[in-house]
């Protein structure tokens, strides 16, 4: 256990570029304070105790006040405290959208540690890398979800020389005995000890698989969360009866700051722990939901329902990230009365840009919008140089909700420019009205149902397989995800392969299930640059058009 008011090694503070001159651009702004995340839900608690936040979690409904999520934070933050967690800890959680989720990462903030959050689809080979490089001292879980069981993945964790307790939210029997339930916790004996924090320091880190192999941790300090925080209401229109229905998995980005939204600035909000469309629609109507956020398979699997029109009459407005939208779609959701929009951002920097549901049609389902309070975009030439304007380039970003720089601080150099600006990895361009249109990609992923995925990571599995000369991943565009996981191969003399024999390959590997090739395609040989390279575009262009 760190000291209170100790500085924290890497983990709590970003090197090797800039950013102490950025920072200081956003004190100069007013976007950044010695405010923290712990202020925030001590305001909030008092404030906003009476707000009701919903979790419809499996086939159960429960309402929650900000002041009691408040209560049970706190008195969860006291036994962790108990059990050693202090200021720069790393904790992390591998939840759903249920109500353990929404105390344990406020109680984790409170103890002045590091949240860690963890996609809860995440197989036990990322879950392990994440635990051991983010050096987490305590994992808190559920036994299962759906079909996956999380406690046989138990043993594999205890080689993690930090990793010194694993809490598992379920009260059921546990295998061996060696591992704390929540039911322990809440209700172990202690006061909370509020820690002395800096606003500065690392309070959040995300890992996002990104164009290398190995995920890359993503530092959000307590000023970065909070500016994000402000700037979201810039985008969904404000008015006393709004109601947000929150589908995004609380691993993610967009997840953990809705997760955080209530508990500071009291928005009146209902999680969902898994997506299914007839469940969402009888939310929607039941609550009086008026805005939402999703990808575009969110948006269609409401409307394909055909029978919509009287249970979505309260929803105003739907946010699509992850995708675009298609014209078909967004003509559906306005004859259903509801206006789609869409916005630009990323782990490293999570809301860049937004068009407005109030904004014309053309822009709002044609551009990602313009750049939010306290952003800027740029787009650079080949030669680092800003393009005309309308001319496509490379999208670089800032902000004040922009990470403080990977965990991994090598990693920094590569991903900023010399004069500060983050590389985005994605090609677009700006309109007259400073419009960001998002038109490619130069970052080598594949973005499924929103999930974004490293094609290297996968190309590891796929080329482990015995049958497998050689093979390459990339993107396919599918009706319903985007974008899903295809597979090019060339096989070994009288080796066979398909995709039943790939799945099982992939299910033995550990990876999440989405990651498993849908698509395959085996040909002679994999066609190359004179350096070697592998001509992904022309895989995509020959065979997944």
């Amino acid at each position: 256990m760190k000291e209170d008011g100790d500085a924290a090694s890497h983990v709590t503070r970003a090197d090797g570029f800039d950013y102490p001159a950025l920072r200081e651009k956003w004190y100069r702004g007013g976007w950044f304070s010695r405010r923290t995340c712990i202020d925030a839900f001590a305001a909030g608690a008092v404030e906003y105790a009476s707000t009701p936040v919903v979790f419809a979690a499996g086939d159960a409904v429960t309402t929650f006040s900000v002041g009691e999520l408040s209560e049970r934070a706190d008195a969860l933050a006291a036994t962790l405290q108990h059990l050693g967690v202090g200021s720069g800890d790393a904790v992390a959680v591998q939840l759903t959208n249920r109500v353990e989720c929404a105390v344990a990462y406020q109680a984790v903030l409170r103890c002045g540690a590091v949240l860690v959050p963890i996609v809860h689809i995440y197989g036990a080979a990322e879950v392990s890398y994440i635990l051991a490089e983010s050096g987490a001292s305590v994992f808190i879980t559920a036994d299962r979800f759906g079909s996956i069981n999380y406690l046989d993945r138990l043993d594999r964790y205890r080689e993690i020389a930090t990793l010194r307790h694993v809490i598992v939210v379920d009260n059921g029997p546990l295998p061996d005995g060696q591992h704390l339930t929540w039911s322990q916790l809440t209700t172990a004996p202690g006061t909370y000890r509020r820690p002395t924090v800096d606003a500065d320091g690392v309070c959040l880190l995300l890992y996002t698989s990104g164009t290398t192999s190995a995920p890359k941790g993503v530092q959000h300090s307590h000023n970065s969360v909070l500016s994000e925080q402000r700037t979201m209401p810039a985008l969904i229109a404000g008015a006393s009866d709004d109601v947000s229905l929150v589908t995004f998995p609380p691993g993610h980005i967009a997840g953990v700051m809705s997760m955080l939204r209530p508990m500071m600035s009291g928005s009146r909000a209902l999680f969902m722990d898994a997506w299914d469309p007839e469940r969402a629609v009888r939310l929607i109507h039941r609550f009086g939901v008026t805005s939402t956020a999703g990808a575009p398979i969110h948006l269609q699997g409401i409307l394909d329902l055909g029978d919509t029109q009287e249970r979505l009459a309260t929803l105003r407005e739907f946010l699509v990230g992850a995708a675009p939208v298609s014209e078909e779609l967004g003509r559906r959701a306005a004859a259903a009365g509801i206006q789609t929009f869409r916005s630009y951002g990323a782990t490293e920097h999570p809301t860049v840009t937004g068009e407005h549901h109030g904004e014309p049609e053309w822009a709002r389902l044609g551009t990602d919008g313009k750049p939010l309070p306290g952003s800027s975009v740029r787009i650079l030439g080949s030669d680092g140089r800003d393009v005309a304007t309308g001319t496509d380039g490379e999208v670089v970003v800032q902000g004040p909700d922009q990470f403080v720089g990977y965990r991994d601080s090598s990693l920094n150099d590569a991903a900023f420019t010399a004069d500060g600006w983050l590389r985005t990895g994605d090609l677009g361009h700006l309109d007259e009205e400073g419009r960001l249109t998002i038109t490619d990609r130069i970052k080598d992923v594949i973005i499924r149902a929103g999930e974004t995925m490293s094609s290297s990571q996968i190309e590891e599995v796929l080329n482990a397989h015995p049958a497998v000369a050689e093979g390459a991943v990339v993107a396919a565009p599918d009706s319903r995800h985007g974008e899903i996981v295809a597979a090019v191969i060339s096989l070994r003399p009288n080796a066979t392969l398909d995709l039943a024999d790939l799945r099982e390959h992939f299910a033995a590997s550990g990876l999440a299930k989405q990651k498993t090739p849908e698509r395959l395609v085996v040909v002679e040989a994999l066609p190359r640059t004179p350096l070697g390279k592998v001509k992904k575009a022309e895989l995509r262009q020959s065979y997944f058009q």
